[in-house]
């Protein structure tokens, strides 16, 4: 979910002008994939640092990479929102609103996080020095999950239980939009290159856009009940993960969605991000909470592999990429950040 988890590297416009239900993913040979037939269990090649969060049973859950170099968090249960430098130090900021959920963390495009607050129902910003301003949404219960920076310059976030997409100026100002599909329960959210913003519909079992007018195109997943949740753009396509179905969803123009299953068959993947610019090609990494490993697909052949934790890191949740090209997870069950190199 910035730079963000969620924000995109280079994805032709035409490629994501719509996804149709149906199809293959394109190859580099202007030819189709097959399914691959079996996944691939690979060792970390280095180790995984581990760092504690301060503040106990914190439950760190968002993450992004800030305008400062550093790695912000949010603290679902602790009510903070935290940083870490790339050497493992840890600041932390109460959030004025008590009990307010903190969710997902974005880099704004005015140098602060913008943040949601699940049950505070409002969209908070801090500062990098700490200071925190936060805008109630118009309606209550309203529970905003994940916020990404859009390419208008607002911000723009998911409303889980009003079935809206909302945006937010660097001002304050808020405008919804209502998804056509009835209790979609809209989750994850990124900006791609055709202008548009792309979301999940965890309910609604589809792949929804949104134009920064509030024009929605929505698709369905082949597979019922998939629940969806992460999801970047990259190489011309969307990749997404199902929680439900413990698969990776590729969802192109012309060609449509192909979903490919994880290693592990109930691995319950959540967040999917753009792995290190120095990778060739750059892999595609998702977090899998219910093995406690990193999932990987290989965006040349369609290959899946994963990548298991130490048995200390718990609920591995969000992923982002470091100033450092570490790729940098939140332990939710844990309490601890992890940055995890050698993938």
């Amino acid at each position: 979910m910035r730079i963000s988890t969620r924000a995109l590297v280079a994805v032709a416009a035409l490629a994501l002008t719509a996804c149709s239900a149906h199809g293959v993913v394109p190859n580099n040979s202007g030819g189709t994939q097959a399914l691959p037939a079996l996944g691939r269990v690979r060792p970390a090649t280095e180790a995984v640092k581990q760092y504690n969060v301060p503040t106990a049973h914190a439950h760190p859950f968002g993450d992004t990479l800030g305008p400062d170099g550093n790695i912000w968090f949010t603290e679902h249960v602790g009510n903070k929102i935290g940083f870490i430098t790339p050497t493992g130090a840890v600041t932390e900021y109460p959030i004025p609103t008590a009990s307010s959920l903190p969710a997902a963390i974005a880099a704004g495009p005015d140098g602060n996080l913008w943040f949601t607050e699940n049950s505070g129902n409002k969209i908070g910003k801090v500062t990098p020095g700490g200071s925190f301003t936060e805008y109630p949404l118009p309606h209550p219960g309203s529970e905003p999950g994940d916020i990404t920076a859009g390419p208008d310059g607002n911000l723009w976030f998911t409303e889980i239980y009003h079935n809206r997409i909302g945006k937010i100026t660097t001002s304050g100002v808020i405008t919804e939009y209502v998804i056509p599909t009835p209790h979609s329960q809209p989750d994850f959210i990124t900006a791609a290159s055709d202008g548009n913003l792309w979301f999940t519909e965890t309910a609604g079992n589809k792949i929804g856009r949104v134009t920064t007018s509030g024009t929605f195109f929505e698709t369905v997943i082949p597979t019922p009940n998939s629940q969806p949740s992460g999801i970047v753009a990259a190489y011309n396509v969307l990749f997404f993960v199902e929680t439900g179905a413990s698969k990776v969803g590729i969802c192109t123009l012309p060609g449509g969605i192909r979903e490919y299953p994880t290693v592990t068959s109930d691995a319950g993947p959540r967040d999917i991000v753009l792995g290190s610019a120095t990778d060739d090609p750059q892999q595609i990494f998702f977090t899998e909470g219910n093995v406690n490993k990193i999932g990987a697909i290989n965006p040349n052949n369609s290959v899946v592999s994963e990548y298991p934790l130490p048995a200390s890191s718990n609920k591995p949740w969000f992923l982002a990429l470091g100033s450092d090209n570490g790729l940098w997870v939140t332990e939710m069950s844990a309490d601890k950040i992890g940055d995890v190199t050698g993938l």
